[in-house]
């Protein structure tokens, strides 16, 4: 498939190098400086599609302001006969730009579920980052930026919603966050620079700017999930209420910062509970039942332990309720709460 053969669409205003996506943008990555730094290596997540066109459109022009080191990676992931076309033209244009490209193509059936295509992406983009450091002896390629707009993230916070998620889940799909799972090097980042966008937004500056995209047919495929919620709720809901998606994505962010406040909070209240062996049980006894709740949901998260149901949570919350006896519960890989009159506390066996 050529250039020409790509879905885009012209416009009849002038072209500048500057607009007031290009301002959004730039305004909010001055005020996140930490976001994207000046100078840094950054790989791009780049499907071929108009959001993630649109990103590398925008960080392409201010790349004179950020003095970025731009590489450009698509993932092929088998999934219609057109995907070699798209990775074809998508090369075109990038070295026509004069932009380093590199590509990975999964096997037939590897990504075959959105987690399973999600996880190879993933690990892919990890390797990828380590080869670019390696042939960048004076810079580290930390930063692996997405095309997810605020649209995405509505859609996320309602699976989530649907699905009955709490608060982490509810503030997903943030700005930033570490591939520590998929990476091996635990300073990796995952960038979402364009989640003060919408669908609506990309689209615009794709025909603004005359960009070139091609659209993934699997986009249609209700089959998946998020697809049916974008083609048939989230669409409904833009006809209803107009810009919808950016206002439940702001919700998402909100939720974010509240989780984020929670936990700082909670650790300050586990910090001072804390005694020779874990917790005290004394001074947890005395703190409201849905808070102490929260404590050891935090505290048991961040000593490894495996996942608890909320009804383990509040079982183990209840237990150690004054005027209750010593006990322990047993989880798998050998992990135990224990706790006395004095103290809860985590400790695993082999």
């Amino acid at each position: 498939m050529e250039d020409n053969k790509a879905h885009m669409t012209q416009s009849t205003r002038n072209k500048k190098d500057w607009s007031h996506w290009h301002y959004s943008l730039h305004k909010h990555l001055l005020i996140e400086p930490n976001l994207l730094p000046q100078g840094a290596c950054l790989l791009l997540a780049v499907s071929g599609g108009q959001d993630s066109m649109s990103m590398l459109r925008l960080l392409m022009d201010l790349q004179r302001l950020h003095h970025w080191k731009l590489h450009v990676w698509h993932g092929d992931h088998n999934w219609h006969t057109q995907s070699q076309e798209i990775a074809t033209s998508l090369k075109k244009w990038c070295e026509s730009h004069h932009l380093p490209f590199h590509i990975n193509q999964a096997e037939i059936g590897e990504a075959k579920t959105e987690e399973s295509a999600r996880n190879w992406r993933y690990q892919m983009l990890c390797e990828q980052t380590e080869k670019i450091s390696k042939s960048e002896s004076k810079i580290f390629c930390s930063h692996v930026l997405t095309g997810h707009t605020g649209s995405d993230r509505a859609e996320t916070l309602l699976l989530n919603l649907a699905r009955g998620s709490d608060l982490p889940g509810l503030g997903s799909l943030r700005k930033s966050r570490a591939l520590k799972n998929h990476c091996s090097n635990k300073k990796i980042k995952l960038v979402r620079p364009l989640l003060n966008f919408s669908r609506k937004d990309t689209a615009s500056i794709c025909s603004d700017f005359a960009i070139p995209f091609w659209p993934d047919p699997s986009n249609l495929d209700s089959s998946y999930k998020r697809n049916k919620v974008r083609l048939k709720v989230l669409s409904v809901l833009e006809e209803i209420h107009p810009g919808c998606s950016i206002r439940i994505a702001a919700l998402a962010e909100r939720l974010a910062h509240h989780q984020d406040t929670q936990n700082n909070l909670t650790q300050i209240a586990i910090n001072s509970l804390q005694d020779s062996k874990g917790l005290s049980r004394q001074k947890l006894a005395n703190i409201p039942f849905s808070t102490r709740t929260t404590i050891l949901n935090y505290w048991f998260r961040n000593s490894n332990l495996p996942s608890l149901s909320s009804k383990q949570l509040e079982e183990i919350s209840r237990s150690i309720e004054k005027g209750k006896p010593p006990n322990i519960r047993h989880f798998s890989n050998g992990w135990k709460v224990k706790w006395d009159r004095e103290s809860l506390e985590i400790f695993q066996t082999q």
